[in-house]
């Protein structure tokens, strides 16, 4: 009933996590195991360019997370924000993707359309699929009672504009980097976008 929860479990499943490590996680986030008491957070940045940066934590100590979230901005050249500042600019949805080999571009779109997908992009050899949050796994649930394989879900946060980082792209791309290592980091959102040029460059480094 508890769709993030739901989520964090199917993506642990993806990436081979053993059973009883995923439910010994669950319990200790529910309390059922004594020892510490964890929570979800939200901090929010600017990194080069004015580029919106969300960090979502979870943590067993608020002091420790947002010290560490603070010295990151800072020592990378961005600056943390107060909350509001730049998650407004940011829109929460589902996201996962099915394999396009053999399927009908067109065909495809529709069928995701009528599962409950809010848009559908064709995007090298796979469709990425988006959906409201509320929706999402009843989405997920469609399309595989249909045959397709749903990879790669998640619950996302997708920005309505973005920045021109092609300038910066090195400095930014190792604030956000030392960001997502954080221990306590989850997920790490920004809004900027690069040329496939500037792209193809940072591949050869």
């Amino acid at each position: 009933m508890n769709p993030r929860l739901r989520t964090a479990i199917n993506t642990a499943k993806e990436n081979n996590m053993p059973k009883e490590n995923i439910e010994r996680a669950v319990k200790r986030g529910t309390g059922e195991i004594e020892g510490a008491a964890y929570e979800e957070i939200t901090y929010e940045g600017y990194g080069h360019n004015g580029v919106g940066i969300v960090v979502d934590v979870m943590t067993d100590n608020k002091n420790r997370s947002v010290a560490e979230i603070r010295h990151a901005f800072s020592k990378y050249g961005g600056n943390k924000a107060e909350n509001g500042a730049v998650s407004w600019n940011f829109e929460q949805k589902g996201f996962m993707q099915v394999p396009s080999a053999g399927l009908d571009e067109e065909e495809f779109m529709m069928i995701a359309i009528d599962a409950g997908a809010d848009d559908v992009e064709l995007n090298e050899d796979k469709f990425d699929i988006f959906t409201s949050p509320n929706e999402f796994h009843q989405v997920i649930g469609n399309l595989e009672k249909a045959g397709y394989p749903v990879q790669n879900a998640e619950l996302t946060r997708v920005p309505k504009t973005t920045v021109n980082a092609d300038d910066v792209a090195t400095k930014l791309l190792r604030l956000i980097d030392f960001l997502e290592d954080l221990d306590d980091v989850q997920k790490v959102y920004a809004n900027f976008e690069l040329s496939d040029e500037v792209m193809e460059q940072l591949e050869r480094e």
